[in-house]
């Protein structure tokens, strides 16, 4: 059973940092992309960044420059890097193996003063 597990949210003032972890189980997690989304207040949730198995990256515009991706497939994990925070980047976040229909309950983001 495809298990994914996101933790590291919380409340962060703007400019601040923040890593959030992924811990996947039931699959075989270094043959897989692994992508994380996220989904603000009133809105659809959005493509954030994505790792391929070989460790590739990409970002959504409105992150460059301030999160990276990351994978530790030892430990079955991907990881986000946060930083600079903005308030817009407020919600909750997911992960996802691409390929895989399946999702974890997520990890809230606040970036408030």
């Amino acid at each position: 059973q495809v298990q994914l597990v996101e933790s590291g949210g919380g409340l962060v003032q703007p400019g601040g940092s923040l890593r959030l972890s992924c811990a996947a189980s039931g699959f075989t997690f270094s043959n897989y992309a692994m992508r994380w989304y996220r989904q603000g207040p009133g809105k659809e949730r959005e493509f954030v960044a994505r790792i391929s198995s070989l460790g590739n990256i990409n970002r959504a515009d409105s992150v460059k420059g301030r999160f990276t991706i990351s994978r530790d497939n030892a430990k079955n994990t991907v990881y986000l890097q946060m930083n600079s925070l903005k308030p817009e980047d407020t919600a909750v976040y997911y992960c996802n193996a691409e390929a895989i229909n399946s999702w974890g309950k997520g990890t809230l983001v606040t970036v408030s003063s």
